[in-house]
């Protein structure tokens, strides 16, 4: 009998254990305030659809009351829980609102699970690349100028999807985007994943959400940045540019037809917690955040992504709970400031790029926590310039390329490009080919290349670079991301 790895009993040694999550769920794996209170065994609340407890997929009775609820905390037409996640609501909305075969318009930096939507409908494609913040390598937001001169050039598109906050927090002008939008009679959808936190923040320091600046659908992950179980989310619908009946039925399809109740639960309790003292919990954490960001003014080497970046390359707000650590005038790559991090302090962050480290702050985070995140920043800072950087030359090679400034040449369908005929090859050996995987780093998941798509050899380079740079390379099926499929004719 071959020896089993006890997960429950790793998950307990971690969670006992001093690290501190600058990462999500957005309860921090520590929120005592209200849902763990009310249970402590999932097991007793963990039903199935009995009497007296409706069923999410034909809501008749408490689940469709809670919604109900819910829409009306939103100010939107139609609230949909999610249980598969914020994927699960976008793959509803890009299937509700475009035509099988259609074309849709969407931000280059969008989350994979828009690829997959994209995918299982065969779309065709037209994208909305955002612009770069210079200093930070960065993507910035999408300018309405552009993506009027888009929609323009293109008018088979039949929906427009965005990305607002980003992975990094950045906030796109969501209000004149759906204005330009809606003047070509389309639907405007924002992944505002990141953001489900701007609903209760309103007048606290934190951004708009996009439901209240004219978006249609809005899909937010509770789980990233509230106090929620991972993989607990929200849809919200406005009716005017979409089909109701038409979104449900695609909800219908992607969400799971055995809904975790403690999940569901979940969301009502947060929601109804954040509804009930979320404006003031708020206010008490972006106290606590401008505090932390005034002690790491101190830092000489390791820079803080700021407010100055508003109103420069498409950016129209920040969202500050997002905490961005620059190394570019260090001498550690983000991979190395990351590991510090963990190894030394304790302190797992979201995500690193190539010259960044990110930490998710969110209202369930400690004054300790802040207080042991400053201070080994600080203390990092005071030798982070005392040796030389090893991966300048790779830093660099992100910088150029990492703002999108290498476009993929699109040759067919990601659909066409997934299902074709496709042969293995070395990765250093595949440019000028024409993908049959995606390939992204992950976190956050935004697509380097995608089936379909010509590999240039600046973009082979790049992801070489990346793995040489040990930031996790994803997508391809040789888990060591050292071969590709490629379409089966060469691209000459």
């Amino acid at each position: 009998m071959s020896q089993k790895t006890d997960l429950i009993e790793r998950l307990k040694k971690y969670g006992n254990s001093d690290f501190y999550p600058f990462h999500m769920p957005g309860h921090k794996r520590q929120w005592k305030e209200s849902f763990s209170k009310k249970f402590t065994n999932p097991f007793t609340i963990d039903i199935t659809e009995i009497d007296g407890f409706d069923n999410l997929h034909h809501p008749q009775g408490i689940l469709r009351e809670s919604m109900e609820w819910a829409a009306k905390v939103y100010n939107s037409d139609r609230t949909y829980y999610l249980v598969n996640g914020s994927s699960c609501g976008i793959l509803s909305a890009i299937s509700g609102t475009v035509s099988r075969d259609g074309t849709i318009l969407m931000s280059r930096n969008c989350h994979k699970s828009a690829y997959h939507g994209v995918f299982l409908n065969d779309l065709k494609v037209e994208y909305i690349y955002p612009q770069l913040i210079g200093g930070f390598g960065l993507q910035g937001g999408i300018l309405p100028e552009e993506m009027e001169k888009m929609l323009k050039n293109h008018p088979e598109v039949e929906a427009v999807l965005v990305v607002s906050p980003t992975y990094d927090g950045i906030v796109s002008d969501v209000r004149m985007l759906a204005s330009i939008v809606h003047k070509f009679d389309l639907p405007l959808i924002v992944d505002e994943a990141h953001g489900a936190h701007f609903s209760f923040g309103k007048g606290e320091g934190f951004p708009v959400s996009a439901l209240e600046l004219g978006a249609d659908v809005v899909i937010q992950s509770l789980h990233k940045t509230l106090p929620s179980l991972t993989q607990t989310a929200v849809m919200h619908v406005k009716s005017g540019y979409v089909n109701l009946d038409r979104l449900d039925r695609y909800v219908h399809m992607y969400q799971t037809s055995s809904p975790s109740y403690v999940l569901l639960a979940s969301v009502d309790n947060c929601i109804g917690f954040m509804d009930d003292q979320g404006r003031g919990c708020m206010k008490e954490f972006f106290e606590k955040i401008m505090g932390l960001r005034e002690r790491l003014k101190e830092l000489s080497y390791l820079k803080i992504l700021n407010e100055e970046v508003k109103g420069q390359s498409g950016v129209y707000d920040v969202d500050l709970s997002k905490l961005i650590i620059s190394t570019r005038e260090s001498s550690l790559t983000g991979a190395e400031l990351n590991c510090l991090l963990r190894e030394e302090y304790h302190l797992e962050m979201e995500m690193c790029g190539p010259d960044y480290v990110t930490a998710i702050l969110t209202l369930a985070d400690t004054k300790e926590g802040f207080e042991r995140l400053s201070e080994a920043l600080l203390d990092i800072d005071s030798r982070a310039g005392k040796e030389t950087r090893v991966y300048s030359g790779s830093i660099n090679k992100a910088e150029e390329y990492g703002d999108f400034k290498v476009r993929p040449e699109c040759r067919v369908t990601i659909a066409q490009g997934m299902d074709s005929c496709r042969r293995r090859v070395p990765l250093k050996d595949a440019a000028d080919r024409v993908s049959a995987e995606f390939v992204y780093i992950y976190p956050p998941g935004i697509p380097i290349i995608a089936p379909g798509e010509v590999l240039k050899k600046e973009l082979v380079d790049l992801i070489i670079e990346y793995k040489d740079m040990e930031l996790p390379v994803q997508g391809l099926e040789d888990e060591n991301a050292e071969y590709i499929y490629i379409m089966d004719e060469a691209v000459k």
